[in-house]
């Protein structure tokens, strides 16, 4: 299943009880209106099909602002009432960092690749 949104697309697929999603390279250069949007239809579409972990897969983003990272804790707050658990997968050095600095990297494992975020899952590609 795939979500699109003006610019943007993040794109969901299921593997099992594991859902995947897969912002593109345009979040970074998306209005903070337009990624507010894309994530109100991401999280609709966990809530209607709740799955039992969550991989953010964030290798085509390089970096990205304040409006992704509230994105990424809205899920996470969707996530959490459905008992689910949020991993992310494949970060840049930026992401990382800034993942560092605002004290997040203890929310969310953060795992090198999709793979291995999905084994921690119990989930398989």
């Amino acid at each position: 299943m795939s979500t699109e949104t003006g610019h943007e697309s993040f794109n969901i697929e299921r593997h099992g009880e594991v859902a995947v999603v897969t912002p593109s390279a345009k979040v970074e250069e998306m209005h903070e209106t337009m990624i507010e949007q894309a994530a109100r239809m991401v999280i609709q579409s966990l809530k209607a099909d709740p799955p039992a972990g969550i991989v953010v897969d964030l290798s085509q983003v390089a970096y990205f602002g304040s409006v992704f990272v509230s994105f990424l804790l809205r899920c996470h707050t969707q996530a959490r009432k459905h008992g689910s658990e949020i991993v992310l997968a494949g970060a840049s050095d930026p992401a990382r960092e800034l993942l560092k600095l605002l004290d997040l990297e203890t929310l969310w494992a953060i795992y090198g690749t999709r793979q291995e975020a999905m084994e921690a899952l119990g989930g398989s590609d």
